[in-house]
């Protein structure tokens, strides 16, 4: 296996950053971001309107191109944001994951390794959402299909 280091060169080249939309996860935003930083440099976060110690925390890593709302608008306003700006600064690809933990950054080099082998596709990490322990809003996302995309789970 790779380390970590070596998909730094290959998002690089891949011109790929991760986005993360973050709200109230200040347990555990920071152990996210040091987890991405050791794959890539190129990290957008947005802080949709956090009412804990999250802007705090974020405003310490100096590291990351970050993206700050007053009021909380939502995840998928957060991510349409980040993806603005993926776009504006010249990336091709992005990889998103959330900032509460259940994402996992060493999960990155298996998203690449199927962006490298074919990278006209919307490849989704799939985990198991039947749980008893899995929030309705957290599963409501897996229960939608796309037409006309290439569409893989990993």
């Amino acid at each position: 296996m790779q380390l970590p280091a070596t998909y730094k060169t290959k998002l690089k080249s891949l011109k790929c950053c991760v986005l993360i939309p973050t709200y109230n996860n200040e347990r555990t935003v920071l152990k996210v971001i040091e987890e991405v930083l050791e794959y890539t440099e190129d990290l957008i976060l947005v802080n949709d309107g956090s009412t804990d110690t999250t802007a705090t925390l974020l405003s310490s890593v100096s590291d990351i191109q970050l993206i700050s709302f007053d009021k909380n608008k939502g995840k998928g306003i957060a991510l349409a944001k980040a993806l603005n700006m993926h776009v504006s600064k010249g990336y091709d690809f992005a990889i998103t994951l959330d900032s509460d933990g259940q994402h996992f950054a060493h999960d990155i080099p298996t998203l690449i390794h199927r962006l490298e082998k074919e990278n006209n596709i919307l490849i989704v990490g799939a985990r198991n959402m039947d749980q008893k322990t899995v929030p309705g809003k957290s599963s409501f996302g897996n229960k939608f299909s796309v037409s006309g995309i290439g569409f893989i789970t990993v």
